[in-house]
């Protein structure tokens, strides 16, 4: 009885582990677009878009493609789970500051989003895909012709 009971346990243990890593544990993100009339914080854009944290194009593009789609980006999990470290509320926080030029998950988030945005998919279908981790397939070096 007593093999029976820490099998048990052991076995509980392991599926509760296994669920933080199946999808289960979704970082923070909006479920609908800003109210009407709420202003988001802005993406940095122009001048800020120069120096040091942005070396590479695709950096500079990231921060131009979220800007057009800033509602949705805000509908958006941010799986560098910045939400815990720095407490961003979704992936559109990490675009208000230079995080997201540091940050390939983020970069890689945003082109996604703004590619399926463009081919006329919702925000919660977006979301799906990126809890899905389809994000993942986006080739930084390949994203500065996204237009």
């Amino acid at each position: 009885m007593k093999r029976f009971l820490i099998l048990t346990f052991v076995t509980l243990m392991a599926v509760g582990s296994a669920a933080q890593f199946g999808g289960y544990d979704i970082p923070a993100y909006h479920p609908a677009a800003p109210k009407k009339g709420e202003q988001l914080p802005p993406i940095l854009s122009g001048m800020d878009l120069v120096g040091e944290s942005f070396k590479y194009p695709y950096q500079v593009k990231a921060y131009q493609l979220a800007a057009k789609v800033p509602a949705v980006m805000y509908q958006q999990p941010c799986y560098c789970h910045c939400d815990r470290s720095v407490g961003h509320t979704s992936l559109h926080s990490c675009f208000e500051s230079v995080h997201g030029a540091h940050c390939a998950a983020c970069m890689k988030e945003a082109f996604y989003t703004y590619k399926m945005h463009k081919s006329g998919k919702t925000a919660a279908q977006i979301r799906e895909g990126i809890i899905h981790g389809d994000w993942q397939k986006i080739d930084l070096e390949k994203t500065a012709s996204i237009n």
